[in-house]
């Protein structure tokens, strides 16, 4: 029987709506991975001190790989993407950074996992709009097995400044090759 896992996909650089659909088309040509559902696109204010809005949302995907394979191909296919990871980043310049992608592994079965790569449930997931608010498209009645409440009860009790939107349908759209007259522009 197939894992079923939740991932969080968040992108503010760049091409955001392009950055969030290769990364389902990525994690899609993970062997013995499939994308299930989806949910829709928020558009997110930044935390702490960044610039840019972010684009967010969450997909399901049932795997037959184990929880810490599956989350080193999700890192791997972040610095495939161009993601660079400062180690200590945490203790220097500020906790929150730009990202041309994040991939969280959020839920995983029900499964608690607590190592050096990997704790899941995602630690701050009950904090997040941006996460809670699709997860409740997919998942309201999922139980968060450390906090033992749903995610809609959480998203219904979270007092969060940050706000969370569905992202415009026209900025999800892939958009046309530009043509060489736009391109020197």
């Amino acid at each position: 029987m197939p894992n079923r896992a939740f991932i969080g996909i968040g992108s503010n650089l760049g091409d955001r709506a392009a950055n969030y659909r290769e990364a389902i088309q990525r994690i899609a040509s993970i062997p013995e991975t499939r994308v299930v559902r989806q949910s829709s696109i928020y558009e997110t204010e930044p935390m702490g001190d960044l610039k840019g809005a972010f684009l967010n949302g969450v997909i399901e995907v049932e795997t037959e790989l184990p929880a810490e394979v599956l989350m080193r191909r999700l890192l791997a296919l972040e610095r495939i993407m161009g993601r660079k990871r400062v180690k200590g980043r945490k203790q220097t310049r500020g906790k929150y950074r730009p990202r041309i992608i994040d991939l969280d592994l959020l839920f995983f079965n029900k499964e608690t996992i607590d190592t050096r790569i990997l704790k899941v449930p995602h630690p701050h997931l009950h904090e997040r709009r941006f996460v809670l608010a699709p997860m409740s498209e997919l998942a309201p009645a999922l139980i968060h097995p450390k906090l033992n409440a749903s995610i809609s009860e959480m998203l219904a009790g979270l007092k969060s400044p940050f706000r969370v939107t569905l992202a415009r349908a026209d900025l999800l759209r892939p958009q046309p090759p530009k043509t060489k007259k736009e391109a020197s522009r």
